[in-house]
């Protein structure tokens, strides 16, 4: 019995001991494509075309963009679409959110980025980061899941407001008076981009 409750033991360790390189690991990940990122916006001698490419290239592989293209359309919409229209809304769906984030960093302006403890729950990862200016503090939450390969951004908070949550809203608010062509239409409209 007592070989039994030294076993378990042990294993209840390791796992909250992998729990936390985990959530350790997702921080890390995060902070390092964040930082690359800035470090490119400081970069006085390139043009923004250019560095909205290099940052594009840098955080493209910590966002789950197909995945949150899902998520924006939820249960209600997505099921019901045939192949080429769930291609279609995640390539237009993608555009729109990598815009909206270079549109973001690009306010960036010597900002200090501090990442607070993640808090895991199973495979996923809520990493609590502030934004600190001169006269303003923005709170923001990385979520990201754990995937096969390495740690996945799924949605994204500001200010306790999920973007995955907005854009559904605004996704059911077009598809409840209208139809997904014209859902379509709006995420290819130049003012969406």
């Amino acid at each position: 019995m007592k070989r039994l409750l030294y076993t378990v033991l042990i294993l209840f360790i390791t796992a909250q001991t992998g729990l936390t390189d985990d959530k350790n690991s997702a921080k890390k990940i995060l902070a390092g494509k964040l930082d690359a990122a800035i470090a490119v916006l400081q970069k006085k001698n390139m043009d923004k075309q250019e560095k909205d490419r290099q940052i594009i290239k840098i955080v493209t592989p910590i966002f789950d963009f197909p995945f949150m293209a899902k998520l924006s359309l939820g249960r209600k919409y997505w099921p019901g679409l045939s192949k080429e229209q769930k291609q279609k809304f995640t390539d237009l769906f993608i555009k729109r959110l990598e815009a909206s984030y270079l549109e973001k960093l690009s306010l960036y302006n010597d900002e200090t980025i501090v990442y607070k403890t993640p808090v895991q729950s199973g495979r996923k990862v809520e990493i609590p980061t502030e934004v600190i200016s001169k006269d303003k503090l923005i709170s923001m939450t990385y979520k990201l899941y754990k995937s096969k390969h390495n740690w996945k951004i799924y949605d994204m908070e500001i200010e306790g407001i999920s973007i995955i949550v907005t854009y559904r809203s605004q996704f059911d608010q077009i598809l409840e008076k209208g139809t997904f062509d014209d859902l379509l239409l709006k995420l290819e409209a130049p003012e969406n981009k």
